[in-house]
């Protein structure tokens, strides 16, 4: 099944109160490019996160969004560091003993002086952590990864409409293609007949000049090989499956086709079935830039 490169996906886990919320959104991107935003206290798992991620993306540009909140108990404790309130208190009592200062000294005060009061955060389980991350970030790629097919079916739905179109305009042309040689015999005999009255034309030289024109105006190859891309295209779509350059690229060569075809059109029909099959495959090249 193809997938959109537009998607996206929420979701938090709750456990022992601790809850990680993640949300990942994506649009269009030639290749694969992936921001996060998420504390600072999680940061030393963005490789391991950027790993997991890898397992279910393979292009688009993707932002990622986590929180984490952590109400379980105390993330740290406050230490009393007695040796540097005792130099504190020692060195002010010294101070006000020889310059005959009033020392005002109180716990409070002593307290505030640097080092006295520190506050140490508990140690980080990470594997505990990084469970409840890794369950929050898969679930939430789940749901994302289920956007994407669903925006791709449409995708690959309309895509195979368009298909039907263009088989539909190559059937044209080749169908107008002979009936445009036998016109332009007419029209030379006509000519010559309107030139020359009833003197007969050789079918040698009538032979030749039709030849050197079917020549000039033949598109067979480029139907032909029309055909074949929009096979592909079909197979290429029902395999599914990280196949948006592949199909940009079998794109390109169906342009190359149509053109080729209008610069050979000597027919007003020929020609406005060329332009609109270079306009059906120009609206195929746009939804493909949508497909992962």
């Amino acid at each position: 099944m193809i997938k959109s490169m537009t998607g996206f996906g929420r979701l938090e886990v709750v456990e022992g109160g601790r809850k990680i919320a993640v949300e990942i959104k994506s649009v269009n991107h030639r290749y694969s490019e992936i921001a996060i935003k998420m504390p600072k206290k999680l940061n030393f798992f963005e490789a391991a996160i950027r790993s997991v991620m890898k397992e279910y993306i393979s292009r688009g540009k993707v932002d990622v969004f986590i929180t984490y909140e952590d109400s379980s108990e105390a993330t740290g404790c406050v230490k009393y560091n007695r040796e540097t309130a005792k130099e504190y208190i020692e060195y002010m009592n010294a101070i006000s003993d020889e310059f005959g200062l009033t020392n005002e000294l109180s716990a409070s005060v002593v307290a505030r002086m640097p080092e006295v009061l520190t506050f140490e955060e508990k140690e980080v389980d990470e594997e505990g952590l990084w469970k409840l991350l890794e369950t929050a970030l898969r679930g939430c790629l789940e749901k994302f990864v289920e956007t994407r097919k669903a925006e791709g079916e449409k995708l690959r739905e309309d895509l195979f409409a368009k298909l039907d179109g263009i088989e539909g305009m190559i059937d044209k042309i080749e169908t107008r293609s002979p009936e445009i040689v036998k016109e332009y015999r007419d029209k030379i005999l006509a000519k010559v007949k309107e030139l020359l009255g009833d003197t007969s034309v050789s079918e040698q030289v009538l032979a030749t000049e039709l030849i050197v024109f079917a020549d000039k105006i033949c598109v067979d190859e480029e139907m032909v090989r029309l055909k074949a891309h929009v096979s592909n295209m079909r197979n290429t779509l029902t395999a599914g499956k990280d196949v948006g350059r592949k199909l940009d690229f079998v794109a390109q060569e169906m342009n190359r086709e149509a053109n080729t075809t209008l610069s050979k059109a000597n027919d007003i029909e020929v020609s406005n079935t060329a332009i609109e099959l270079k306009t059906e495959i120009e609206k195929i090249r746009e939804q493909i830039q949508n497909i992962e």
